[in-house]
């Protein structure tokens, strides 16, 4: 093969996009399935919370990365030609307009969260954990433009990645959110301690 072939060249360059994309795919999930992990147990044990919250800030900022490369690899796509408002105005594409809409509404609210790591003083660490919920859209929006726009979406490993993935992301998210409810529940069942100041223990007037 003659590597100065122009097809060839063209080809290269969707490749390029098509891996980039799977990458910021995987750490886009890698990085949802980890913060929804950082409550409870895991994060008690010393220096692990530190070591989390490293990892979960290397695996977004990464997966922003990917995307970014994913994007603008498609530049030098003859076939699909998106140029710049292509990929960076959703529907305004012509190939599959929704669908990649899709993900370029996803990578836009992806930069602004991973971006948010180093606006934490800033913003205050609860209104940044509040807005940070949302990498499970950003999760949800990868997988439909990955479905409605992939040309791997009708490949076998892609949907037994989402199989094992989807039903796990999901079971996380609804034990993480339903975390405060358990958390109150608890403590309303806790019984008030009876050795409080000016309460006498039952038996003390009796000479016990």
């Amino acid at each position: 093969m003659n590597p100065t072939n122009p097809a060839l060249n063209d080809h290269l360059w969707w490749i390029a996009s098509r891996a980039s994309g799977l990458v910021a795919l995987a750490l886009i999930t890698a990085s949802v399935v980890l913060g929804l992990m950082m409550s409870g147990r895991i994060m008690r044990k010393p220096g692990r919370a530190r070591t989390m919250v490293a990892l979960h800030e290397q695996l977004a900022l990464g997966g922003l990365l990917a995307i970014a490369i994913h994007g603008v690899t498609l530049l030098g796509d003859a076939f699909l030609h998106p140029g710049l408002s292509g990929i960076t105005i959703p529907g305004a594409i012509d190939y599959r307009p929704l669908w990649t809409g899709f993900g370029i509404a996803g990578g836009y609210l992806a930069a602004a969260l991973g971006l948010s790591f180093y606006a934490r003083k800033r913003i205050g660490p609860r209104l940044w954990r509040r807005a940070h919920r949302l990498t499970i859209v950003v999760y949800g929006m990868a997988v439909v433009h990955t479905l409605g726009a992939g040309t791997d979406a009708s490949t076998p490993w892609l949907r037994w990645w989402l199989l094992i993935t989807g039903p796990t992301i999901a079971v996380l998210f609804a034990v993480r959110t339903s975390e405060p409810m358990r958390r109150k529940r608890r403590r309303s069942a806790t019984p008030p301690p009876t050795n409080r100041p000016g309460i006498a223990r039952p038996g003390l007037e009796l000479g016990r």
